[in-house]
């Protein structure tokens, strides 16, 4: 099995403390039907910053902020996308990308 990448893009905000919790079962209810595929569930991200030869400075690339994470086990980036459907984000509008990793060897300390 091959990791996956799942960057979460737009959606919404709940905005009540109702909406907000009918937000998290359904990420829960999709994380529990992913089950075994879920390699490390990730978290929601804050604005941060951008590094590159010219410095620091606040921002992101693409047309959007980065809104969280999640890293899943799929036999093959079709696979893996097709579980990415069931996001509760997209039904919210928002969107999910999905980027194969690639396992490399560190040297040892």
């Amino acid at each position: 099995m091959a990791k996956f990448l799942f960057v979460y893009y737009g959606g919404k905000m709940a905005a009540t403390p109702e909406e907000g919790a009918k937000s998290m079962k359904a990420w829960t209810d999709w994380f529990t039907k992913l089950g075994k595929a879920v390699v490390v569930p990730g978290e929601p991200t804050m604005p941060g910053k951008m590094v590159d030869k010219k410095g620091i400075k606040d921002g992101f690339v693409g047309v959007q902020p980065v809104g969280g994470y999640s890293v899943i086990e799929a036999k093959d980036i079709k696979a893996a996308a097709e579980l990415a459907k069931g996001s509760p984000l997209i039904a919210d509008g928002g969107s999910v990308a999905v980027y194969a990793t690639m396992m490399m060897d560190m040297p040892k300390k």
